[in-house]
């Protein structure tokens, strides 16, 4: 009588160890493919991007309170918008009597705009790009990639980048305390003397950003893991990506700035 035949059955797979939110939100900066594989493999978890989101907001508020609070910053505001206004009035030829009104009404006002922008854009870039970033890789990593996902694990990986804001967010404020410029940041801008953001090439040299291309480096691992794709494929598309956006918000910014100076 013959034997039946055996039939081995598949070995199971280790279940995935668990992974504290502290540690996902501090080893993504260390380990990013560790946790890039536990957030594919495990359920969906919203603390991924609102925590991040949170810190980053908190963190950015603090430190522009702690900026604005300077004597050498709010003299560099007044400067600016002295200069503005100097610019404006040769610009639109205005007469005596009205230039020393808008001479006033800058020395007023002239700070409001730079501090509500500080408060305001942490909270946009803590609530809004990671779900302008999870819609750009999650199709990324389906469509060019092939991989199939949920749009919120796409979420997750840009929420989880985005704890390089918040380093980002410390360096800016203690370059800008050490040298007493508001424009420091860890780009190439950090080298010119007279920043001049209606300058493109300034503003081109700021966005070539160590911070930026980290944030950038670890959505592409993300996406990579994601998908099961190579990171250099999925690195090309994600800086792929980037760049062209960037040069379209510049042109945008470029022909908005024509448009305005006639």
């Amino acid at each position: 009588m013959e034997n039946p035949p055996i039939i081995s059955e598949p070995p199971l797979q280790a279940p995935q160890k668990p992974m504290s939110l502290p540690a996902r939100l501090f080893n993504v900066l260390a380990t990013p493919g560790e946790v890039f594989e536990y957030v594919k493999n495990a359920d969906i978890s919203h603390a991924n991007w609102i925590v991040p989101a949170l810190l980053l907001i908190l963190v950015s508020w603090l430190g522009a309170w702690v900026i604005f609070s300077q004597d050498s910053i709010q003299q560099q505001l007044r400067e600016i918008t002295d200069q503005a206004i100097e610019k404006s009035i040769q610009k639109q030829h205005l007469s005596e009597q009205q230039a020393e009104q808008a001479r006033a009404i800058g020395a007023k006002f002239g700070s409001i705009g730079p501090k509500i922008g500080a408060y305001a854009v942490p909270v946009w870039m803590g609530v809004v790009i990671p779900f302008w970033w999870g819609l750009l890789l999650w199709l990324i990593g389906t469509k060019a990639l092939k991989g199939d996902f949920a749009y919120m694990k796409a979420v997750e990986v840009a929420g989880l980048a985005g704890m390089v804001g918040v380093l980002d967010s410390i360096v800016r404020a203690l370059l800008i305390l050490i040298s007493g410029n508001i424009f420091a940041s860890p780009s190439l801008a950090f080298f010119v003397k007279q920043y001049d953001p209606q300058n493109p090439l300034h503003n081109l040299l700021a966005t070539i950003n160590i911070m930026t291309f980290w944030a950038l480096a670890l959505r592409s691992i993300g996406v990579a893991r994601l998908s099961r794709a190579g990171f250099g494929k999925a690195a090309a598309w994600v800086f792929g990506v980037w760049v062209i956006l960037t040069g379209a918000f510049t042109g945008f910014g470029l022909a908005m700035q024509k448009i305005f100076a006639r």
